[in-house]
């Protein structure tokens, strides 16, 4: 079988659902731990938190390898990871102290998840096709699908086959990773930037766009974070649901919106201006924490929240896009650099609304005031956007 470049792109949509298999499974077993391990609220804190660290020290240091090492064998690397990290999830908890396995598959699978953060983005920005923000945007939206479908299967095989099997679930996944990796190993995959051309890490810092880049990168994140963390509990709270219903109408619709919102810009991407675009999905976005917050009905605060899910969903890729499109020559280290702003953002976000909760209610609610407080990320997009605009027209005037 000769492979192409279309199969460099399928592999690169697995790739992406592996990331949202990697974060987004493990907390479903969270109740599971506890029960059958003795796990803590602060030891299944610390584990989130690891993985967090553990991928943004590897969007660091991946700035610096994957050029070096090639991109073939790290994104081969990366999914062999994730497999490892999930199968070690449903085993090293049996064959040592449980919470000590647990760290070491989840410091296992937050590398792979790393390195794809890192790498499968720029693969995309490098292949020959045309239209590199519908792309961008269209490969972005594997990870709201990968997002529904962890939820949605893991839910469904818990209920035919009952939590006690949990284990098998862990291996069932790491089945994806494994033929990814196979995949990744057989397509052609370009470099993003001539070894030349390559700007240096130092230099980049010196780039003044860059550091706004680097700004709208960490508010994307946390713009969409800041509300999927806790979409679940809003849920649950605002129409005091069981926890699986709660999840349907919290992140699972969340994750479908903002899926949706990455295929309409892909579909459209060759019409609009994309700069002009996040500035209307930041203005969404505004409306929709507000919406949230300061809604009395909560039947409209659940609205907003999809709301936010279709506002937020352009932003992180199309930030990206517009990073390469201005930085053509920053490389790996660019994206690598802007995956862990963006990583920074996603920690940013929730834990700015918990912050806010824990000192001021609207309502009667904490969450609903610290929610509102998450207004100021797509409030700061909005003026990085205009700062863009300017930086352009300033530009253009120059070279008249």
């Amino acid at each position: 079988m000769t492979f192409t470049f279309k199969h460099t792109k399928f592999a690169c949509y697995c790739g992406y659902i592996v990331s949202a298999v990697i974060n987004n499974f493990t907390p479903l077993l969270f109740i599971i731990f506890q029960t059958d391990f003795g796990i803590t609220m602060g030891q299944l804190s610390f584990l989130i938190t690891l993985n967090f660290g553990v991928q943004m020290t590897v969007d660091f240091l991946g700035a610096h390898f994957a050029d070096k090492i090639g991109y073939k064998i790290s994104v081969v690397a990366a999914n062999i990871f994730s497999a490892a990290g999930l199968i070690l999830m449903g085993t090293l908890p049996f064959l040592m102290n449980p919470f000590a396995g647990l760290v070491i598959a989840v410091v296992t699978y937050a590398v792979g998840s790393g390195l794809l953060e890192v790498l499968v983005s720029p693969i995309v920005e490098a292949l020959p096709t045309d239209g590199k923000a519908a792309s961008m945007s269209l490969l972005h939206s594997f990870y709201c699908w990968g997002h529904v479908a962890v939820v949605l299967l893991t839910t469904l095989y818990f209920s035919i086959f009952g939590t006690k099997n949990w284990t098998v679930i862990c291996v069932i996944w790491a089945i994806l990773p494994i033929f990814t990796a196979l995949l990744y190993s057989q397509v052609p995959i370009n470099s993003f930037t001539n070894e030349e051309n390559k700007i240096p890490i130092r230099k980049l810092f010196g780039i003044k766009i860059f550091w706004v880049f680097l700004i709208l990168m960490l508010c994307s994140g946390a713009a969409e974070q800041g509300m999927a963390q806790w979409a679940s509990l809003f849920a649950e709270s605002a129409l005091g649901v069981s926890k699986t219903v709660g999840d349907l109408f919290g992140p699972c619709m969340f994750a479908i919106t903002m899926g949706i919102s990455r295929v309409v810009y892909g579909k459209a991407a060759a019409k609009l201006n994309l700069a002009n675009y996040i500035l209307t999905c930041a203005g969404l976005c505004i409306a929709s924490y507000l919406l949230v917050s300061l809604s009395p009905n909560s039947v409209l605060s659940l609205i907003g929240c999809a709301l936010c899910g279709f506002s937020v969903g352009v932003m992180w890729p199309g930030v990206l896009s517009l990073a390469a499109g201005r930085c053509p020559q920053g490389g790996t280290a660019l994206f690598a650099l802007l995956a862990l702003a963006g990583d920074v953002g996603c920690f940013t976000g929730p834990n700015t609304a918990a912050a806010i909760s824990e000192k001021f209610t609207i309502g009667g609610s904490a969450l609903k005031a610290g929610l509102l407080g998450c207004v100021i990320f797509p409030v700061i997009m909005i003026l990085c956007t205009f700062v863009l605009k300017v930086m352009k027209d300033r530009k253009e005037k120059n070279h008249e």
